[in-house]
């Protein structure tokens, strides 16, 4: 789970049922961390992503914020922003402790047509999902990952974590793809030799209807402990990119939006010398794509049914007997 990274909680809060599929996922990091991001595909939605640019002023953020709703689900970020204030958490701006700008950088998925029209998060599933925080959370059809779908199957939130040398890296992933996860012909997911996901992959076909609704995103947070400077994070985020593209085809399309933050926390320092510095660089991005292909699979796998999309457990119950 990324909540293995110290420092780092998640929280969700979603809707399913009368008329809603959709939610919130914030992830906190309470005490700060370098923040980065890479940007993917043709349809975006997301908000403070240029602040996160190597060469601007803020360095640290306090959250990122995922959510469904498309860009009407950018105003969840606003609740997350309130929550820290009120704890006086974020950029100072002032001498007094609550002259705080709360630094809240936010991504949205495609999720409209799995709830009736208007029902899309707001700020109060921001603050909510920040009030349900912990090191421990559920994955599945939750926060938003609530009405995520893959695909032809339903997507939702998936996690995973790994440890390099003296560091950990974790990544959460919000699995909402135009692309399949899954060959349709074998029920084999495309990332499944990335780990043992506790299944026995099947070996037939299934015969779904097509579900293209033409608008779609993964988005997702990769964190890792080692203090890294805002380029070299940015690193993890792109290379977490690639981690997507192994689990989905095809991935980052003109109807995807993908989306990938990187948190570091700073716990531990990577060695300053060349080239002992770049070559740990390069073995925590290297993880990053495992965990991050790793992450979208355990969201697929965790998925429940929701928004008339079937899940992988109901197509292919037997891989979990």
């Amino acid at each position: 789970m990324i909540t293995d990274v110290p420092g780092v909680l998640v929280g969700h809060h979603e809707r399913v049922g009368d008329g809603w599929a959709t939610g919130t996922t914030v992830v906190l990091v309470p005490e700060g961390a370098v923040g980065a991001v890479d940007q993917r595909g043709g349809a975006p939605g997301t908000r403070e992503t240029n602040l996160l640019e190597p060469e601007n002023l803020v360095q640290r953020v306090n959250a990122v914020c995922l959510s469904g709703g498309s860009a009407y689900g950018l105003a969840a970020a606003d609740g997350v922003m309130r929550w820290l204030s009120e704890r006086n958490l974020g950029f100072p701006v002032g001498a007094q402790p609550h002259e705080v700008v709360p630094i809240v950088p936010a991504a949205v998925l495609f999720d409209l047509p799995r709830s009736e029209w208007g029902n899309r998060p707001d700020a109060s599933f921001g603050y909510a999902a920040c009030e349900a925080a912990s090191e421990s959370f559920a994955v599945g059809t939750v926060g938003a990952g609530a009405g995520a779908a893959v695909g032809s199957l339903k997507g939702g939130i998936g996690s995973a974590s790994e440890v390099v040398g003296s560091y950990v890296v974790g990544a959460l992933a919000a699995v909402n793809a135009a692309g399949e996860a899954v060959d349709l012909s074998t029920g084999r997911a495309y990332a499944a030799d990335h780990g043992d996901f506790g299944v026995t992959w099947p070996s037939r076909a299934a015969s779904l209807p097509s579900r293209r609704t033409g608008l779609n995103t993964t988005i997702g947070v990769v964190a890792v402990d080692a203090a890294l400077s805002k380029a070299e994070a940015r690193r993890i985020a792109v290379a977490a990119q690639d981690g997507l593209a192994r689990a989905v085809r095809p991935a980052h399309s003109m109807f995807d939006g993908d989306t990938v933050f990187a948190l570091a926390t700073g716990a531990h320092e990577l060695p300053a010398e060349f080239p002992a510095r770049p070559a740990a660089l390069d073995a925590l991005c290297s993880a990053a794509a495992r965990v991050f292909a790793r992450a979208m699979v355990h969201g697929l796998l965790a998925a429940t049914t929701a928004g008339g999309v079937p899940a992988y457990r109901d197509v292919w119950p037997e891989a979990f007997a």
